[in-house]
């Protein structure tokens, strides 16, 4: 700091407050950035049923979860964060290069975005979407 002609102290402007971002934008971010990577079917709870609800929940205006975050948990601290996301995997595909390139992609998408160090990505793999079973029905049909 330097002090003015004034008498106060002047600070660059970058440099007057603070940023704070919210758990929420963290998880928007990295459920975006999953969703990208081939080989992802969907992000959050697996199973049929429940996930079939889980994004009929999820488009209903006023639901509870924004679709664009289910599936993803981040903390977030000062200057760095950590991320536990739970997805589907399309049958057929390698799990372990599935999950190296979610985690490249996610690290990659909030680093950038955010400035915060990214800690640690943890993927459960809850399901795999089979080739056979019917596919949740597309948002465009819901009205």
């Amino acid at each position: 700091m330097t002090e003015s002609a004034s008498g106060g102290t002047s600070k660059a402007p970058a440099d007057r407050g603070r940023t704070t971002i919210a758990d929420g934008v963290v998880e928007k971010i990295a459920g975006l950035a999953a969703r990208e990577v081939i080989g992802v079917h969907a992000m959050g709870n697996g199973g049929g049923i429940s996930r079939t609800l889980g994004a009929v929940r999820d488009r209903v205006p006023g639901g509870t979860r924004a679709s664009v975050s289910r599936g993803v948990k981040a903390e977030v601290g000062e200057v760095q964060t950590a991320l536990d996301l739970e997805i589907v995997v399309d049958y057929g595909v390698s799990i372990r290069d599935v999950a190296r390139a979610v985690r490249e992609n996610v690290v990659s998408a909030v680093e950038r975005m955010t400035g915060l160090e990214v800690v640690e990505v943890n993927i459960a793999v809850s399901d795999v979407k089979l080739p056979d079973e019917e596919d949740e029905e597309p948002e465009s049909r819901l009205q």
